[in-house]
């Protein structure tokens, strides 16, 4: 270990700059191969240590929670080394060609997510060769596209069983959650192909409703900003299962002196899931939503509640959005069912609830406004959108 660490810290030290692109290149192709090679040997290990509970040594029960305690591995990560360990005692062409750098940790997951151990048993009863998948898998992984190798572990499922799955679809659904110490949430899902479709029709409804001029989002980011609209909306509908006599939402606790100074705030509110956010975002989710003041004693015990009030009425936001129809940024458009009531002039600010001061936004122009952008309704009517430093956005050819 400490010759391969020596290696490392050589290779830390070369100079990059002078090397070719090709060279750059071949460099990159054999820290992969490097790379591939650890993983394996990180995966065997962690299967001996899994097998002998070496875990109990730091009195732990297994090994997953020492990977995630004392390596620091994400638990996602952790269960895909032990679960990629396992699979490969039945695979040992795929093992060979994972340790000598040819296949990579995530062609190794393709397999051991499909094959477990009740595959590997049913596959025993049904007298299906896992040799020949073994050759077939190894090759393919080091020689083909990462996508073909999902086919050909599709093939195995299909010989496994023939009918097809079972006709539930839900005994295949899964949907994972991670919270970062941001706040922010990275989730992974699995979906069978009905499920899978229903949700790619959702959410390219909306990516295709709202393609505004100038875009420059990746896809990515459209299908993200789709399935945050699409909870928006819902929650917006009021139509959800209640939850102990209170209707899902969004909340966000932040003290007064927060909430009324105009400067950023890093870091000043929370929310109900323990997110940590910004004043200047509390402030955002507070143009279109219901306050409570609570007033709090020196331990922290609350000793005033007082009630909650809408910033904008119904009868408000019904007349916002038969004046606007739509989100007024240029080039937008996004319908009002989409949009939250912004104030101009912000209400903690002195700004009227009224229609004059309000404006129709969607999520991702309201927070823009929030930032610099602004909105302005002038004399005729006509609603501007300027930039931050000041410069007005327009649409088609000047007049």
């Amino acid at each position: 270990m400490s010759e391969l660490m020596s290696a490392l810290d050589a290779l830390a030290a070369e100079e990059l700059h002078g090397l070719t692109d090709g060279g750059v290149l071949d460099r990159v192709a054999e820290l992969v191969a490097v790379q591939n090679r650890i993983a394996a040997e990180l995966t065997r290990t962690v299967r001996r240590a899994d097998t002998t509970q070496a875990a109990e040594h730091d009195g732990l029960k297994s090994t997953r929670s020492w990977l995630i305690g004392h390596a620091r591995l994400s638990p996602v990560e952790a269960s895909r080394i032990l679960r990629s360990g396992r699979a490969l005692e039945h695979f040992p062409a795929l093992a060979a060609g994972f340790a000598d750098g040819q296949v990579t940790a995530a062609q190794v997951n393709v397999v051991a997510e499909k094959v477990g151990e009740s595959e590997v048993a049913r596959a025993a009863e049904q007298g299906i060769d896992l040799a020949a998948f073994d050759q077939v898998w190894a090759l393919v992984a080091a020689e083909s596209p990462h996508q073909s190798l999902v086919a050909a572990v599709q093939a195995f499922e299909d010989a496994l069983d023939p009918d097809g799955p079972e006709p539930d679809p839900t005994e295949g659904r899964r949907l994972s959650i991670a919270k970062h110490s941001d706040g922010s949430i990275t989730g992974r899902f699995d979906l069978d192909a009905v499920g899978g479709e229903k949700v790619q029709a959702a959410i390219e409804s909306i990516v295709q409703a709202d393609r505004p001029k100038g875009d420059v989002r990746t896809r990515a980011q459209q299908n993200a900003d789709a399935l945050v609209q699409l909870c928006d909306n819902q929650l917006a509908s009021g139509n959800l299962p209640i939850l102990r006599t209170v209707k899902p939402h969004v909340v966000v606790g932040i003290d007064l002196d927060d909430l009324v100074d105009p400067a950023t705030g890093a870091g000043a509110a929370s929310t109900g899931f323990g997110a940590t956010i910004s004043a200047a975002r509390a402030r955002y989710l507070a143009c279109d939503g219901s306050v409570s003041r609570i007033v709090m004693g020196p331990d922290g015990v609350p000793l005033d509640l007082g009630r909650d009030h809408r910033v904008v009425t119904p009868g408000l936001r019904k007349a916002v959005e038969r004046r606007d129809k739509s989100c007024v940024f240029a080039g937008c458009g996004a319908p009002s069912w989409w949009c939250d009531v912004h104030h101009l002039i912000h209400w903690l600010h002195g700004g009227e609830t009224s229609l004059q001061n309000s404006a129709l936004l969607c999520e991702r122009h309201h927070t823009k406004v929030h930032h610099g952008f602004r909105v302005q309704r002038d004399p005729g009517g006509r609603w501007r959108t300027y930039r931050p430093d000041g410069t007005e956005i327009l649409i088609g050819p000047l007049r």
